[in-house]
């Protein structure tokens, strides 16, 4: 069974962490496989869905793949060798990132997940920063993502307690984006991955890099950066697409030119 299963459609990428027996855990060769799928998803669609199979998204690295490597287990290593390039393949990525959470996440699966743009639970999903059950401190950017979306405090005690959050608590956080019922989720992360696909796809690249940039500047500096971009958005197809399907009452049609 492929470890990573990678669709495209209507520009739309959908990568499926596909180990559904060990609840998606992240072994070296899924790691592996989902930054080629991302590689190649970021230069042939227009926006990229992660999902999981089966009951959960994913539940953390896989502890019998790490423990595989003997006794003495070299997170550093695999961190900096396989997580990094992978997390910032996500987070770097020129397209919209959707993390579609299915059901658990925990762990790295947790965090894998907050390096999306936007992420859309499923009533039934919950996050977890597992790792002080195990005698760990959170990583896979969690103690970078935690404190910046849902605060200090909550990331504290959140990684102290090792506390199931569940989608809907997390949405009141402001961890994630939106909590969906089960019976809709399917259907309401497809829609709202087509309309980013259908979207113009430079002004959200520049968007992205000017929210993220904001944290590392004083008003004066985002001003400016906000400016540069503008003037470049303003000179694309697609700004001019847009004007005219607003002057003439229509949809308009993105190409990200």
């Amino acid at each position: 069974m492929d470890p990573i299963l990678l669709t495209l459609e209507a520009g739309i990428a959908t990568i499926t962490l596909n180990r559904p027996t060990v609840m998606n855990a992240l072994s070296s060769a899924l790691r592996q496989d989902m930054l080629a799928a991302l590689r190649k998803a970021e230069a042939e669609a227009r926006v990229i869905v992660i999902t999981g199979a089966g009951r959960a998204f994913c539940s953390g690295q896989d502890l019998a793949d790490a423990q595989s490597l003997g006794a003495e287990v070299p997170f550093e290593q695999i961190l900096n060798d396989e997580y990094v390039p992978l997390l910032k393949a996500i987070y770097d990525c020129k397209l919209p990132t959707i993390a579609a959470v299915n059901g658990a996440a925990a762990g790295a699966g947790a965090n894998l997940a907050l390096a999306a743009d936007v992420v859309i639970a499923t009533e039934s999903a919950s996050f977890i920063q597992a790792f002080t059950r195990i005698g760990l401190i959170p990583d896979a950017g969690g103690t970078w993502w935690l404190p910046r979306q849902i605060g200090a405090a909550r990331a504290m005690g959140a990684c102290l307690f090792a506390d199931k959050i569940t989608a809907r608590q997390a949405e009141s956080w402001g961890m994630i984006y939106e909590c969906v019922a089960d019976d809709a989720f399917a259907a309401h992360v497809a829609a709202r991955a087509a309309h980013l696909a259908q979207g113009p796809t430079g002004a959200y690249r520049a968007l992205k890099q000017a929210l993220r940039q904001s944290w590392d500047h004083d008003l004066p500096d985002q001003l400016a950066l906000e400016a540069r971009l503008q003037g470049e958005a303003g000179k694309s197809a697609d700004f001019r697409e847009g004007v005219a399907a607003f002057l003439e009452k229509r949809a308009p049609r993105f190409t990200g030119a």
